[in-house]
């Protein structure tokens, strides 16, 4: 049992790991650790300031101590020179305890003012690394940029970017639509060439149907030019041009006749 809880935790982790790899950003992963190292340079820079503060209390003290050292020592000498053994000895006693408080700020001053010296180097130092990591980190950051618009032009031009598969998938599906509706004009076209579906406009016609057409528009023209021509030449023409436009009409007709009957060898 003990080993599937393991063996669940680990792909658990795994899982894990790579959904937070996936969303990390490393551009805001070094900003973030740029600020982190700011923070740590100002705390830094704080305790050297509170280190400076100690010490220059303790030089404030030591210059109080050793003002009341000074005046006791001349306390005791006036004493001494108006025959005051006592107080003069007093004075000095006194004295000597504020040389030894003067001894011991003077040890713990060197101390605060050693710390202060590491700490103003390390404060250094650490601005150094903060310096040379912020310009790292900007360099970073304009190089992964300019991988990733590389990164997103190529995939643009070879068309496996999201939004240019979509847009190969639009252009095919038009070209194929197009292609459809020529093919079918194409074939209603053929089919009303061959006479399978009729043209419910009207409009056209069939080979024979203009075929009669032709040859009855003709013949009303020759019909009517014989007419005027026996107009002009007299009575007796007139008659005679009826009757041989009538003879022309019937031989016409029959000529008709006979090349409707006859087949066509077509060269």
């Amino acid at each position: 049992m003990s080993g599937v809880m393991k063996r669940m935790g680990m792909i658990f982790r795994a899982k894990a790991n790579k959904a937070l790899d996936r969303a990390e950003d490393p551009r805001e992963t070094l900003d973030y650790s740029y600020q982190k190292q700011l923070e740590l340079l100002q705390k830094v820079r704080r305790g050297v300031a509170d280190v400076a503060t100690s010490r220059k209390r303790l030089e404030l003290q030591l210059n109080q101590l050793q003002g009341q050292s000074s005046k006791l020592e001349d306390q005791g000498r006036k004493a001494l020179a108006l025959g005051r053994e006592d107080l003069a000895r007093e004075a000095l006693s006194r004295r000597a305890a504020l040389q030894q408080q003067v001894s011991d700020l003077e040890v713990q001053h060197q101390t605060l003012q050693g710390e202060e010296e590491k700490l103003t180097l390390a404060a250094q130092r650490l601005q150094a690394k903060v310096d040379a990591f912020r310009t790292k980190k900007e360099t970073i950051k304009a190089t992964y940029t300019a991988a990733q618009a590389q990164t997103r032009i190529a995939e643009s031009f070879s068309g496996i970017s999201e939004e240019m598969s979509d847009v190969g998938l639009a252009i095919q599906r038009a070209e194929d639509k197009t292609a459809q509706l020529q093919a079918r004009a194409g074939a209603i076209d053929e089919l009303l060439a061959s006479g399978a579906l009729d043209d419910q406009s009207g409009l056209a016609k069939d080979d024979i149907q203009a075929e009669l057409d032709r040859l009855s528009g003709g013949t009303d023209v020759e019909l009517e030019l014989q007419r005027m021509k026996a107009e002009l030449a007299g009575p007796s023409a007139q008659q005679q041009a009826i009757e041989g436009g009538n003879g022309s009409a019937q031989n016409q007709n029959q000529g008709q006749n006979q090349q409707q009957s006859q087949p066509r060898f077509e060269k």
